[in-house]
């Protein structure tokens, strides 16, 4: 009895120690500083055993494994120790300062939050390599390289960049996406169009090579010196054979998760040599030809010719003024028209600019329109050239005789002989032969009976349309349903936009099926439990066969989350929805 009584004693001293230290649920994480291409364990611990743990949803993270579980549970001493670990493996998404939120669990019927843990992700670093890893085998045969085609360029000379994925057996890529884009800040860039990913046979440092041409990009430096071109980095999920194989004697593949980068490179732009640099060039740098073109030599003063400057050639066209118009103060020159014809490729800018003058002539008499000079610096030939266009003559007749003395009067009086000459005004009608809007009495028309009895009619319309709402909102039922059917075919709709997003789909397709389940089952938003459904649905003459495909879809949502899903899983599982919803239709 002695002994009986000890033991009992001390398993309520136990049962006291262990009340008296209390509830713990931490998160704790493998380091608070990682690279972009570094992964990150995070380990939510708890000293008593829980019930609905709730994980974070990770932002900024994905999840490349877990959740694992471990539960330890000993006595030493007559002290009892109890641990239960939910362990994560993340990989970042994006540089910066991270946040991993709380996660959740209930013990005992209260609950318990863990505190958020701040993490920094700093660019992609070099990681050591075990031979013994699969990471090894990935690290020896994936390469992203950005291809430069001159590091030394000219302020404002076009060099194209081309990020290329190389990848070699035994690797497949089987997803692929750009977690960090280069921004230029230093350029003028253009992106060229990639309408499809392909991939093709190439080498690399003399090896045969499968490659994917990722992105292109024509880069005009705006300054000199040393620039920075930021890396292009991308997450990919890649297939690798492991040391298993399936009942027909293949290997069978696994997963692995990589952020890969290109890393920073440094352009060195030269400035423009300063001897022999024209006075009139103005930034034009590439390989142009230069013409004026005038398109009526002969007209009547106060009609109008157009003077076109144009430019055609390979370089930086959009990034340069044309040369200014300088003519005689008797012809009055507007605002030129800027027009582009200007397409970008790996070659850089190719095309034209025009400037279109519109001149008026005021005065007769003959007008010569001497040359225009156009300069550029051509960094093939490392060389300044000047190109002038030719020289024209516009004989302007019909009008007055210019007079270049300083007589004010007589001056005036020839612009006033213009003006009451010329034609400016021909296109006025003097004789308009106007006749009234309406010929007949506003009282005896069409339009005032019919806005006479608008009113009738209207009225007869409010009445039928509010009956049809009486009826529609006495249809409490039908109502429900079609609100439970739009409900099912939005989200549905989002989630099959979202088959290529593991993440969004599956949110979407939950919530599809829970909100349709709100409003056809009459369930409210605290009652929402798989027991709750299943007990309803039970009543509603379901059997066990046909409430078990519902419950079995949303633990497929539930478990997707935190698990890779192909392309062909996800789209099993928007059929597997469209099916169930139906058949409960059906039944109900």
């Amino acid at each position: 009895m002695k002994n009986v009584f000890a033991s009992v004693l001390m398993m309520m001293m136990t049962v006291g120690q262990a009340m008296a230290q209390g509830v713990s649920f931490e998160a704790k994480v493998s380091k608070r500083t990682l690279g972009l291409n570094e992964r990150l364990r995070v380990d939510f611990i708890m000293n008593e055993n829980g019930d609905d743990f709730t994980p974070p949803r990770f932002s900024g993270f994905i999840v490349v494994g877990g959740p694992n579980q471990s539960i330890s549970n000993s006595w030493v001493n007559g002290k009892r120790s109890f641990s239960k670990t939910y362990t994560y493996f993340l990989t970042p998404t994006q540089k910066g300062a991270l946040t991993i939120a709380q996660a959740t669990i209930d013990v005992d019927g209260e609950t318990y939050k863990t505190t958020p843990v701040k993490i920094t992700v700093t660019e992609a670093v070099e990681v050591p390599r075990d031979p013994n890893s699969p990471e090894y085998l990935i690290d020896d045969n994936l390469h992203l390289v950005a291809e430069i085609s001159n590091t030394r360029p000219y302020l404002n000379e076009a060099i194209t960049v081309i990020y290329k994925l190389y990848f070699r057996n035994p690797l497949r890529i089987s997803d692929a996406r750009a977690v960090e884009n280069p921004k230029f800040a230093d350029f003028w860039s253009h992106n060229i169009d990639i309408p499809q990913l392909k991939v093709e046979n190439s080498s690399y440092k003399g090896e045969p090579y499968n490659v994917v041409v990722w992105r292109k990009s024509v880069l005009y430096p705006q300054k000199t010196g040393k620039l920075t071109l930021e890396p292009l980095s991308l997450s990919l999920v890649i297939d690798l054979p492991s040391n298993r194989r399936d009942f027909f004697g293949n290997r069978i593949l696994q997963q692995s998760s990589r952020t890969v980068t290109a890393g920073k490179r440094t352009i060195n732009v030269k400035p423009l040599p300063e001897k022999g640099k024209p006075a009139n060039f103005f930034g034009a740098v590439g390989q142009f030809n230069f013409d004026a073109l005038i398109n009526k030599n002969m007209l009547k003063a106060t009609e109008s010719f157009e003077i076109k400057l144009k430019i055609t050639g390979n370089g930086n066209l959009k990034l340069f003024k044309l040369p200014e118009l300088v003519l005689p103060n008797t012809l009055e020159v507007f605002e030129p028209e800027h027009t582009e014809n200007v397409k970008t490729t790996l070659l850089g800018m190719q095309g034209n600019i025009e400037d279109n003058y519109t001149v008026v002539p005021r005065f007769q008499g003959k007008y010569p329109i001497a040359s225009f000079s156009f300069s550029y610096f051509d960094p093939k030939k490392e060389e300044y050239f000047t190109l002038r266009s030719s020289e024209h003559i516009v004989d302007v007749f019909g009008g007055p005789l210019a007079n270049n003395s300083n007589d004010n009067t007589t001056t005036f009086a020839a612009k006033q002989i213009l003006a009451n000459t010329d034609e400016s005004f021909r296109f006025i009608k003097l004789k308009p032969n106007l006749e009234p809007i309406f010929k007949k009495e506003f009282w005896n028309s069409k339009l005032f009976y019919a806005l006479l009895t608008s009113p009738i009619f209207l009225l007869i319309a409010f009445v039928f349309l509010m009956q049809r709402n009486q009826r529609i909102a006495g249809d409490v039922e039908g109502s429900r349903l079609q609100v439970a059917k739009r409900l099912s075919k939005k989200y549905l709709g989002e989630a099959k936009k979202n088959l290529k997003n593991k993440t969004l789909f599956y949110d979407a397709l939950e919530r599809a099926l829970y909100n349709y389940l709100k409003a056809r089952l009459k369930i409210k938003a605290d009652d929402f439990s798989k027991d709750k459904i299943a007990e309803i649905l039970a009543v509603k003459n379901l059997e066990a066969e046909e409430i078990q495909p519902f419950n079995a879809l949303l633990e497929n949502c539930e478990v997707a989350r935190y698990s890779p899903a192909t392309d062909a899983k996800m789209q099993q599982d928007f059929d597997q929805a469209l099916s169930v919803i139906s058949n409960i239709d059906k039944k109900l």
